[in-house]
């Protein structure tokens, strides 16, 4: 199944940072993260930035925002927000000059990006665009993600035992637990894959550090109560090298 076909005919993509207590913990660390690094009043680029859930809140903090997309459909929602604008185009092929941006997100396309030649090749377009010094924020999905998930949900059956195996073994993940196949990292492939594209500086966190399976155990109703002391324990855990895989999203910063 193509992208096109999977995002037109799965779960709405705007609602997929609310629609779990684990979605809603990535967006506010996601966000987090971001306003650590990004300098004010940036020239962003948001490749592959979906339906525009970050851009929304980056063109609210004064950024000005660019966002690509492959999705047609997604391109056009994330045109509906404020300050934001959007195309249709791919990460691996950026329709923008050289040099123009003070930062490039890359949040969804190194794991969309199967081959690593492809995801090289993205990461060379981000580089290429941006300025000297520029920041580069790149997402990969933890090859631990489904284990801890199914795990703590009740649903690791031994017909699946294989298959989890094999995406923390190779990171190649099938779609045995829902969604498309993609490549998973662990923080060292992905810190490894950003610093043989030239960018200096790389430095990998997790994200939702090491509760949030418990958070979609205990469902919605309890995320309020339960929202602050995960972001604590994400923020102790973000760099430790015993417990960053243990996020359900990695990202790497770096400098060109």
């Amino acid at each position: 199944m193509d992208l096109a076909t999977h995002y037109a005919t799965g779960p709405d993509e705007a609602r997929r940072l609310t629609r779990t207590p684990h979605g809603r913990l990535e967006f506010l660390r996601t966000r987090e993260l971001i306003r650590r690094f990004l300098p004010p009043r940036a020239r962003v680029l948001d490749a592959g930035g979906g339906t525009g859930v970050h851009a929304a809140w980056l063109a609210a903090d004064g950024h000005e925002v660019h966002l690509l997309d492959p999705v047609p459909a997604h391109a056009g929602q994330a045109r509906r927000h404020p300050g934001v604008t959007a195309v249709v185009a791919d990460a691996r092929a950026l329709p923008v000059a050289g040099s123009r941006c003070d930062a490039v997100l890359l949040l969804g396309p190194l794991y969309h990006l199967v081959e690593r030649a492809d995801r090289a090749r993205a990461l060379a377009e981000a580089r290429r665009v941006l300025r000297p010094g520029g920041l580069l924020v790149a997402a990969g999905i933890s090859r631990y993600l489904s284990l801890l998930e199914t795990a703590t949900a009740g649903t690791l059956t031994t017909d699946r035992e294989e298959r989890i195996r094999a995406v923390i073994t190779t990171g190649a993940y099938d779609g045995h637990a829902g969604f498309v196949p993609t490549h998973w990292h662990t923080a060292t492939e992905l810190h490894g894959e950003v610093s043989d594209a030239g960018f200096t500086g790389t430095a990998v966190f997790g994200v939702e550090g090491p509760a949030w399976p418990a958070l979609d155990v205990a469902g919605l109703d309890r995320f309020d109560d339960l929202a602050e002391p995960a972001l604590r324990a994400a923020r102790i855990a973000e760099r430790d090298p015993h417990l960053v895989d243990t996020s359900a999203h990695l990202l790497a910063f770096a400098r060109r």
